[in-house]
C-alpha cells in the first residue's frame, strides 16, 4: 500500500555523508517490540539449501524441528544423501515435482490478488491461503482451483488484505514515500544500500528526513521478485554495515538462506525489532500490484513503513520486507524477499 503525504515529521535519520545504518532510519520501536536478537548462526538454511540443489524434485522442502534439519526425501538413496549432510531424512508420499505441478496448476486457475501459496515441507501440502478481499467470483474460482488437487493443498483463511508496506513518512524517502533501508552492501568499488523493488519503483532518488540525498536507485524488480539497489552519492562512515536493534546494533558479516521453522528478526522503521518463525520458502503472493514468488514467509509482524527492511538470523542476512496481512498489535504474516538473490543479480555483497 502507497500512501503518499506531503507533510514529513522529523526521525532519526542520519545523512549520506554521516553513513546510514541498515533499519536504523526508524521511530523508536513499539512497546511490544522483541528483544535483542541472538548471534546465534543461521547454518541449517545453507544446509538446507545445499541440499535441495543436490535432491532436486526427489526432495519436497526442509524443516527444522526439535533443533534438528529434517529433510524430506522420496527414496532411500536421497535419504542417505541426507544423513551424509548431517540432516535427518523423511519419506514422503509426493515429491518435489507432484507438488511444483499442483503449485503450476494454482497459478493457472487461482492466481487472484489475496491470494498467495507454498509447499508446507512437514505436511507434504500446497497451502493455499485467502486474504479477507477474496469474495464472490474471486473465492469461487479459488475454492474450485483447490478442490481439484485434492489431498495435496490445504486452504486457509487469513485476515486483513495481503500489500506491500509502504508508507508516506519518515526513514528513507523516495517520491513521496516512506520504506526502510536493508542492508548496505559493497558493489564493485563503491557503496550502496538494498530495500524492497516495489519502493525503488516509485522514485530515484533517495533522501534522509532533512531532505538532503542519499543517493539514486540504480535497479529495480517488482513484481516477480521484491529487490532494489540504490547507490551512494557518497562514500558513508558506517562501514559497519550493521542493523539496528533498537537497544544496540547487530553486524552483519555474511548472507545466507532461511530454514522453515528457524526463529528469524526483522527490523523496520515502523515499528522496530520484531521476531518470529518462518513457515514457508519458495512463497507466492498475489498482490494487487502483481505477483511475486520465491518469498519467506514468516509469523514476523511488519506495518506500513517497513517495505524494505532487514530480516536476520544472528549475523547473517536472509532477506528484505515485501508485504503481508495484520500489525504488531494483533500479529500477522509477513513475507521476504530472500537477500541472496539481488546480492548476485548486482555482484553486491554485505559488510
Amino acid at each position: 500500500m502507497k500512501i503518499r503525504h506531503r507533510r514529513v515529521r522529523a526521525a532519526a535519520v542520519t545523512t549520506a555523508a554521516a553513513g546510514l545504518v541498515a533499519a536504523t532510519l526508524a521511530t523508536a520501536p513499539s512497546a511490544s517490540a522483541s528483544p535483542a536478537a541472538p548471534a546465534a548462526p543461521a547454518a541449517p538454511g545453507d544446509v538446507a539449501t545445499s541440499l535441495a540443489h543436490q535432491l532436486g524434485t526427489r526432495s519436497a522442502g526442509s524443516y527444522l524441528k526439535d533443533g534438528k534439519l529434517v529433510v524430506t526425501v522420496t527414496d532411500a538413496q536421497a535419504a542417505q544423501a541426507v544423513r551424509a549432510a548431517g540432516a535427518v531424512p523423511r519419506t514422503v508420499a509426493r515429491s518435489g515435482a507432484d507438488l511444483k505441478k499442483v503449485e503450476a496448476a494454482l497459478k493457472r486457475d487461482a492466481t487472484v490478488p489475496g491470494t498467495a501459496w507454498a509447499v508446507d515441507p512437514a505436511s507434504n501440502q500446497v497451502v493455499l491461503s485467502v486474504d479477507s478481499t477474496v469474495k464472490g467470483a474471486g473465492l469461487k474460482k479459488v475454492r474450485a482451483a483447490a478442490s481439484r488437487q485434492g489431498a495435496a493443498v490445504r486452504t486457509e483463511s487469513v485476515a486483513g488484505k495481503f500489500q506491500t508496506l509502504t508508507r508516506g513518512g519518515e526513514a528513507i524517502y523516495t517520491g513521496g514515500a516512506r520504506c526502510s533501508l536493508g542492508f548496505n552492501v559493497r558493489r564493485g568499488g563503491g557503496y550502496a544500500f538494498i530495500t524492497a523493488g516495489h519502493c525503488t519503483n516509485i522514485g530515484s532518488t533517495w533522501t534522509d528526513s532533512s531532505g538532503r540525498t542519499l543517493g539514486r536507485t540504480a535497479g529495480s524488480s517488482f513484481p516477480g521478485n521484491d529487490y532494489g539497489i540504490v547507490t551512494y552519492s557518497s562514500t558513508p562512515t558506517d562501514t559497519q554495515g550493521t542493523v539496528s536493534l533498537y537497544s544496540g546494533t547487530r553486524d552483519i558479516t555474511s548472507a545466507g538462506n532461511a530454514a522453515v521453522n528457524q526463529t528469524v528478526y526483522r527490523s523496520g522503521s515502523t515499528t522496530g525489532l520484531h521476531s518470529g518463525r518462518v513457515t514457508a520458502l519458495n512463497q507466492t503472493v498475489n498482490y494487487q500490484e502483481g505477483s511475486v514468488s520465491g518469498l519467506i514467509r514468516t509469523t514476523v509482524c511488519a506495518e506500513p513503513g517497513d517495505s524494505g527492511g532487514s530480516l536476520f538470523a544472528g549475523n547473517t542476512a536472509l532477506g528484505l520486507t515485501s508485504g503481508g496481512s495484520g500489525n504488531c498489535s494483533s500479529g500477522g504474516t509477513t513475507f521476504f524477499q530472500p537477500i541472496t538473490e539481488p546480492l548476485s543479480v548486482y555482484g553486491a555483497s554485505v559488510y
